[in-house]
């Protein structure tokens, strides 16, 4: 891109939806963005527009405003990563709100995989590796850990590049997270704390 956008396309690139990337505005803006690589318009019926995987770059690297961590009135979706202080509401909505932005992560690695495959991460993932394998574990029906509890999943960053951290005190629905998150397209390894003797995953997504 030779110039950054117009105050009007970055609007429409800030409301893009945070998942799957889809774009709302004019016929001129849409087409700008794809002119300036930052769009693309699907080949299939409605032909909606999508951010491409630098229009995602440069609206997480200029915010025009940061982004909740949970669900609010703006609607932004965010996956339990377990531990939050508030935590959006449990609840038929919730349960709902979860399916609706793992359907479209599915639909997101649709269309930017190169092979249209489903069944592994896409870019968006490998970029937001904690909100990705949170969604796939509460998608799942996997439970968060609260504020205050000792049980329920927990997603974490790592030093790692491509890596997150998954904790469940209870062995065997850490065995479950990992048979998830495998399933949902991640490498996982289960690993012990040298100090605490815990176990743990890491898990990065798969490339192939």
């Amino acid at each position: 891109m030779t110039r950054p956008p117009t105050a009007a396309q970055r609007r429409v690139i800030d409301a893009a939806d945070p998942v799957t990337g889809r774009l709302k505005g004019t016929e001129a803006q849409l087409a700008a963005l794809v002119r300036h690589g930052l769009a693309f318009r699907h080949a299939r019926p409605p032909h909606d527009h999508f951010l491409t995987p630098a229009g995602h770059r440069l609206r997480e690297a200029e915010p025009v405003a940061p982004a909740p961590e949970t669900p609010s009135a703006s609607g932004v979706f965010a996956a339990r990563i377990g531990g939050e202080e508030d935590p959006p509401a449990a609840g038929p909505a919730r349960v709902r709100e979860v399916h609706s932005a793992w359907q479209g992560l599915l639909e997101l690695r649709r269309m930017t995989n190169p092979d249209g495959s489903t069944d592994r991460p896409c870019g968006w993932e490998r970029a937001h590796l904690v909100q990705a394998a949170a969604l796939a574990l509460e998608a799942a029906g996997h439970v968060p850990a609260e504020a205050d509890g000792e049980q329920g999943y927990r997603v974490r960053a790592t030093p790692q590049p491509e890596a997150v951290a998954v904790r469940e005190p209870d062995a065997a629905a850490l065995k479950a997270c990992s048979v998830t998150l495998e399933a949902a397209g991640w490498q996982v390894g289960e690993y012990t704390e040298p100090r605490t003797r815990d176990r743990y995953l890491l898990a990065s997504p798969r490339r192939v």
